[in-house]
């Protein structure tokens, strides 16, 4: 056998093992249109809140905690509507492919993802309880963040950059409260709609 053919066999046998390591259906196209939800998302809540602010508009009319329970609906709609999503697109994206959605990899990844995105969330009741709304929305950012950077080492490592931003844009944000929904925008919406750009663009046009 000469060098390239060892080469050859290296780089299969490397790529058989990073599959069976790494959960690789993951859809470039769900980022991008979790990122549009997302977007859809914060222009709803801001129109919300705006018309509460305003006076003489029915929405204005309701009680605060009316008001609350409408941004956390909107907010569990998009994660639900991103996670459905999600899940219909690396289905097809396994499917295709001629690879199990459900294995081993994909138990570890969804537990190392969940661990500090539950935990964030759990927190965010707490800042709630305590009045402090405005830290709520940098702390969905850092939790997320590191929800990614955890679930990274199951998965495409890109989906590291896309934590490790999340995380910036966060901390960013716990220094201009009040302007939260726009930093949730920036991260949940338009960075996820570039990131789900390149990983289509990288992974799934092959």
């Amino acid at each position: 056998m000469t060098n390239k053919d060892y080469l050859k066999d290296i780089s299969e046998i490397k790529s058989i093992m990073n599959k069976s390591s790494r959960f690789i259906s993951l859809s470039g196209l769900s980022g991008i249109i979790a990122g549009i939800y997302a977007l859809i998302g914060a222009f709803l809540a801001n129109y919300i809140i705006v018309s509460y602010q305003s006076s003489g508009t029915t929405i204005s009319l309701l009680p605060i905690s009316y008001l609350e329970y409408l941004l956390v609906g909107i907010a569990l709609l998009v994660l639900i509507l991103s996670t459905l999503t999600a899940f219909i697109f690396s289905s097809r994206k396994a499917k295709k492919s001629g690879e199990k959605l459900w294995d081993p990899t994909t138990k570890r990844l969804l537990i190392n993802f969940s661990i500090p995105l539950f935990t964030g969330g759990l927190f965010s009741i707490i800042l709630y309880q305590y009045g402090l709304i405005g830290l709520i929305a940098p702390t969905t950012l850092i939790f997320y963040g590191l929800a990614c950077v955890n679930a990274s080492k199951y998965t495409l490592g890109d989906i590291r950059y896309l934590g490790l931003l999340n995380i910036c844009i966060g901390l960013i944000a716990t220094q201009f409260i009040g302007y939260g929904l726009y930093f949730w925008a920036l991260g949940f919406g338009i960075l996820h709609i570039i990131y789900g750009t390149v990983l289509y663009n990288k992974y799934d046009k092959k």
